[in-house]
């Protein structure tokens, strides 16, 4: 039998609990994310999923060529989520640019580990449907 006494300290658990714990609200705050998807609707989804975890967005960019022109604005750019084929053009040559200024991103695509060049092993890969929650884990790293 719970008593008062019982009622109240779980209470004071419970709050300090909840103050412990991150809001998604916050886990990305201040992150600056660069989205490059050339397919409207995941490109918005990504965006607003994204926002919802407190991350300002830069693009999102539907082609490789609007991503390099985010770049060269001087915005800054804190992670990147790249899909692979972007209007029929690989999205290796953006990559090479992120390493090279020594930007974290992933790959966001439908395409399997073994397709993607050695070059790019490494980098971390989410499958489409993306969850951006795992997202940020993976480039928080």
């Amino acid at each position: 039998m719970i008593t008062t006494s019982d009622d109240d300290a779980l209470s004071s658990a419970a709050t300090v609990i909840d103050r412990e714990k991150p809001s998604r609200k916050s886990m990305l705050r201040g992150k600056r994310i660069l989205i490059v998807e050339d397919e409207f609707y995941i490109a918005d989804s990504l965006a607003m999923d994204f926002a919802d975890l407190g991350a300002e967005i830069v693009g999102p960019a539907a082609s490789i060529d609007e991503a390099f022109e985010l770049l060269g604005t001087g915005e800054t750019v804190d992670w990147a989520v790249l899909d692979i084929n972007v209007q029929g053009a690989m999205i290796y040559p953006l990559a090479a640019a992120l390493r090279r200024l020594g930007l974290p991103f992933v790959f966001a695509t439908g395409y399997d580990h073994w397709m993607i060049p050695a070059d790019y092993q490494s980098v971390p890969i989410c499958q489409k449907p993306v969850d951006p929650a795992s997202v940020a884990r993976l480039l928080a790293r």
